[in-house]
């Protein structure tokens, strides 16, 4: 009887364990998934941020891989010197900048998109030159794409369901991104106005933040490639671009706040 009783008291031990083992798991989910309240002080501090951190700079294509052509005139020649170029304005207003080449290397989509992920806050903008199959074609034009796959939310990750319905929510910061680059682009050449157009491009769609792609001219165009060909008018590209990503750090500022902190009973 005594055996038995020892048994029983042995087994109500190992459920008190167990039970002890989901309630600290169930305690280590809530605090993970479940939203804390905002100090007011951190909350005032992080008011006073810049909307993002970084800008990454993306020179389309590299190494091998010529992008398009034009006799001895080469898209990657043209997309990294109009990088460096937006790469030292950039600067020269306090942003922070990263380059996914800074030569003339291949870098893979996978890697420049991946390189992007990595950071914490910032906005991505790929630079590149069009081939039309209508030497007619000019003009400039700014992609951005309509879904982007969401990435670093684990329970997004572990949920396929959860992933396609990230996917599908409407990409408006790239969007507005590509808005404001473009009208800055267009206003500072005058070239041919083709819009900004939504387009899944793997470095637009597999990225997690707002991201566009320039496409800065015709290669195919004769009128397009001899004003590309000059130093000036890519300086001017240049400073369009970086004109286009001020403006949209300054429209992220001027956005109304989502949260607001009431003060207690009897403060002024």
């Amino acid at each position: 009887m005594f055996g038995k009783r020892i048994g029983i008291h042995g087994a109500m031990q190992n459920v008190v364990a167990w039970l002890g083992l989901l309630l600290m798991a169930a305690s280590l989910v809530w605090w993970e998934w479940i939203p804390r309240p905002a100090q007011i002080g951190a909350l005032s501090q992080s008011t006073r941020q810049e909307p993002f951190s970084l800008v990454v700079l993306d020179p389309g294509h590299g190494g091998q891989d010529s992008g398009a052509m034009c006799g001895n005139v080469l898209e990657k020649d043209l997309t990294l010197d109009v990088a460096q170029r937006v790469d030292r304005l950039l600067q020269a207003q306090g942003l922070a900048t990263t380059m996914t080449r800074v030569g003339d290397s291949y870098v893979s989509l996978a890697d420049r998109a991946a390189l992007t992920n990595r950071a914490r806050d910032c906005v991505f903008v790929s630079i590149h030159f069009n081939e039309g199959n209508k030497p007619v074609s000019s003009g400039v034009e700014t992609y951005y794409a309509a879904h982007q796959t969401a990435t670093g939310t684990p329970i997004v990750s572990w949920l396929p369901f959860l992933q396609r319905v990230s996917s599908e929510s409407p990409n408006t910061e790239s969007q507005d991104l590509a808005g404001l680059i473009q009208d800055s682009l267009i206003a500072r050449t005058q070239a041919v106005n083709r819009g900004t157009k939504a387009e899944q491009f793997f470095v637009l769609a597999n990225v997690r933040h707002p991201a566009v792609l320039i496409e800065g001219g015709f290669l195919t165009n004769k009128e397009d490639i001899a004003r590309i060909g000059s130093v000036d008018y890519r300086e001017q590209l240049a400073a369009a671009i970086s004109e286009g990503i001020l403006s949209y750090r300054d429209h992220l500022k001027q956005r109304p706040a989502t949260l607001a902190v009431t003060a207690p009973d009897g403060a002024e």
